[in-house]
Formats: structure tokens, sequence, C-alpha cells
């Protein structure tokens, strides 16, 4: 398996509790998966650079995790259909990778 990064950004019009189960839910596609979260770092509320449909604020959060490549694809798939999901990116974690050796 394979070490990734993604970091994500929650709609800032999403309560708090339901942010928290957004975020198990995503860790859920995950695990569900067969991936393993070694990570979760939440930035919290931050304000964008630019608007993105009409927001300008939004909710961080980076997870790290180990996962093959079929749990990613899935991952990306379940992603790009959330609608409280404003953008999204997933990158190899070479730095860990590298650790590792």
């Amino acid at each position: 398996m394979r070490k990734y990064e993604v970091m994500y950004i929650i709609k800032e019009s999403v309560e708090t509790e339901k942010r928290g189960e957004l975020m198990n839910q995503i860790a859920g596609f995950l695990t569900n998966n067969g991936a393993v979260i070694t990570k979760t770092d939440e930035w919290g509320m931050r304000d964008f650079a630019y608007e993105i449909d009409d927001m300008k604020k939004g909710y961080y959060v980076v997870l790290k995790f180990e996962a093959d490549n079929a749990a990613v694809k899935e991952f990306d798939r379940l992603m790009s259909i959330n609608v409280n999901v404003v953008r999204f990116m997933i990158t190899r974690d070479e730095a860990a990778e590298a650790e590792a050796k």
C-alpha cells in the first residue's frame, strides 16, 4: 500500500454537528475500502483566496492514509459527488514513503 494525503474543504454552511458526521463519513469511504488512516489534521474555518461558487470560507481537513490504488479511485469518485465538499486534492505522500525506506 502507498501513502497518500488528501486535503478537502467542507462548505461553510454545514453545521458543526453535521460537519463531524461528514468527516466520519469521508473517513469511512477510505476505511471501508481497506485504507488505513494514519493522521487527521483539522485546520478549521479559513478564508479562500478567491470566491468559489459564491463562498468565501470553508472548513479545511487534511488526512494522511495508506491505501491501494482501487481504494483511492473509489474515494476520488465518492468525493466528486459529495455536495458538501467544495474542493479536494489527493497526492502521494512521497516524503513519508522516503522516510519508510
